[in-house]
């Protein structure tokens, strides 16, 4: 069997902030369930049993959310226990958690960097840029909370990188962000454009990131990254990254590059399994964790169309120069689909 990746979401769509652009809320709204609540321990122990059963090699297991801390931190001690009781084949594990790092305290810390968790801390720049739109419920920032919690980190020694998203506040910024984040020795970046709801005409949000501003962001940040790596000051930029590596032959670990979908097994707290993280709706839910394995899910016919669907490329492209870096991008930035077939991608 092959190695194994699986993102599960404990706390369904549940989360302690209102952020304001954040499309897995939107995406929560199209579905006949719009929230399953809690992932109960028993889904948890089926998930990890049958997952350690079927990878060789490397099984990775990620968390998000929602906010995935939200499940509370016993959840994931008993995640710990179920990963030592059924990995009898001595898979190599990778555990990871994406939060808002609204709740983490001393003990989540300690845990996390016990159990070698990779965390994706979400931080959109300094306090006036992130409190723009990372906000609670009652519209209070979030900027000194999050900080707080990247103290506790560093005090735990807990791996982290920082995940931001790209709106059009950050890009048109990016030169006092990437400042910020360098200033207070963040190395390792993952910038994640920012997407408008599903199934909606792109750009009709202020938020909302437009190819004109995408273009300011990559070329302004392409050349301080560039500055620093002449300097050797190494910053991790995954984007520029994964672009190095396959200029170089290698292909890409973002599956967004990679020019067309695979089937990624992202379990919603019921057990419901969809093929992507920016589609866990109705139409393509692939089955239940509970009654059906990877084999199984894969194959179904639901996960097979997604896969299919996504290798349409527009003929303008393929007669591009750098069609061969770009690959069409991420099929989630070439929605709403024409005649069942994504669209020239808009970023």
């Amino acid at each position: 069997m092959p190695p194994l990746s699986i993102l599960m979401k404990p706390a369904s769509g549940n989360c302690n902030l209102r952020c304001k652009y954040c499309f897995y809320h939107s995406v929560t709204e199209i579905r006949e369930v719009e929230n399953y609540g809690m992932m109960k321990l028993g889904t948890l122990e089926t998930i990890v049993q049958k997952a350690l059963q079927f990878a060789d090699g490397i099984c990775m297991f990620a968390f998000q959310g929602g906010e995935p801390t939200l499940r509370g931190l016993d959840f994931y001690k008993k995640f710990i226990e179920f990963q030592k009781k059924y990995n009898t084949k001595n898979v190599r594990l990778n555990n990871a958690i994406q939060t808002n790092g609204i709740v983490i305290d001393d003990e989540w810390a300690e845990f996390l960097a016990e159990n070698n968790f990779l965390v994706g801390i979400s931080l959109d720049g300094p306090k006036d840029i992130h409190d723009s739109l990372r906000v609670d419920a009652k519209n209070r920032g979030s900027f000194n909370r999050v900080m707080n919690t990247i103290s506790l980190f560093n005090k735990h020694r807990v791996e982290f990188n920082i995940l931001c998203v790209v709106n059009s506040y950050v890009a048109r910024h990016i030169n006092k962000i990437y400042t910020f984040f360098k200033k207070n020795n963040f190395r390792y970046l993952q910038f994640i454009p920012c997407l408008d709801p599903l199934n909606e005409e792109p750009g009709g949000y202020d938020y909302s990131l437009t190819p004109e501003r995408y273009a300011y962001f990559l070329k302004n940040l392409f050349d301080m990254w560039y500055d620093d790596i002449m300097k050797g000051n190494m910053v991790s930029i995954r984007y520029f990254d994964n672009l190095v590596g396959m200029l170089m032959g290698y292909p890409p670990e973002v599956c967004g590059m990679i020019g067309q979908c695979s089937c990624q097994f992202v379990i919603e707290a019921d057990g419901g399994v969809y093929p992507c993280d920016f589609y866990v709706i109705d139409e393509w839910y692939l089955g239940n964790i509970e009654n059906m394995g990877f084999v199984e899910l894969k194959n179904s016919d639901a996960g097979k169309k997604f896969v299919e669907v996504s290798k349409h490329i527009d003929p303008r492209c393929t007669e591009c120069k750098w069609f061969t870096l770009c690959r069409g991008g991420c099929r989630r930035a070439r929605e709403p689909f024409a005649e069942g077939k994504p669209v020239l991608n808009y970023l």
